[in-house]
C-alpha cells in the first residue's frame, strides 16, 4: 500500500499578491507555480506555518490560491514598494578583490618595427627579382621565335637544295644508263 505524503503549504510573491499552494514537496510547489527556477534557493519562496494562511490551500491541494499581500496595499498607498526578503541562512561574502601587481613599463615596439621593415624590404626585393626574371623570360621567348624562323628558312633552303641535287642526279643517271645500252 502506497504511503500518502503529508501536504505542506508554500508561498511565493507574484506581483501584489502571494501565491499559496499545498504540495507534498518544494519541487511539486515549483511545478504548480510553473517555475523552472528554484525559488526556494533564491529566497523568494518559503514554507508557511501560520494556521490561518494554511487553511484555504490545504482545502484544495495543488491549486494556486492568490491573496493580496497584507500591508502592501497600505505601503503602495504611501508610495513605498515591497522589498524582497534576503535568503535565510549562510550568505557568502565576496572575497576582497585581488590587487594586480604593477605591470611595469610598456614593452618597446622597436624590435617589432625593425622586423616589419625588414619584411617589407624583403618583399620589395623579391618583387623586383621576379619582374627582372619575367623580362628575361620575354627576351628568351623573342630569341626563341627568331631562332625558329631562321631555322625554318635555313631548313627550307637546304631541303630545296637536296631536291634539286636529287633531280640533277636522277637525270644524270638516266643519261648514263642510256649511253650504256
Amino acid at each position: 500500500m502506497a504511503r500518502k505524503q503529508a501536504l505542506k503549504v508554500f508561498r511565493t510573491p507574484i506581483g501584489f499578491h502571494d501565491a499559496y499552494v499545498a504540495a507534498p514537496s518544494q519541487k511539486a510547489a515549483l511545478a504548480a507555480w510553473g517555475s523552472s527556477a528554484d525559488l526556494f534557493a533564491r529566497g523568494v519562496a518559503e514554507r508557511v506555518t501560520d494556521e490561518a494562511l494554511m487553511r484555504e490551500p490545504l482545502a484544495s491541494p495543488g491549486t494556486i490560491v492568490r491573496r493580496l499581500r497584507e500591508g502592501d496595499a497600505d505601503a503602495l498607498a504611501e508610495g513605498d514598494t515591497p522589498k524582497r526578503k534576503k535568503p535565510a541562512g549562510k550568505t557568502k561574502a565576496k572575497p576582497p578583490a585581488k590587487r594586480r601587481p604593477d605591470p611595469g613599463p610598456r614593452p618597446s615596439r622597436a624590435a617589432l618595427a625593425a622586423a616589419e621593415e625588414a619584411l617589407d624590404q624583403l618583399r620589395s626585393q623579391q618583387a623586383r627579382e621576379e619582374a627582372d626574371l619575367r623580362e628575361r623570360e620575354k627576351a628568351i621567348e623573342r630569341e626563341r621565335r627568331d631562332l625558329d624562323r631562321s631555322h625554318q628558312r635555313d631548313l627550307a633552303a637546304a631541303e630545296a637544295a637536296v631536291e634539286k641535287a636529287r633531280r640533277d642526279h636522277a637525270s644524270a643517271l638516266d643519261r648514263w644508263l642510256a649511253r650504256q645500252e
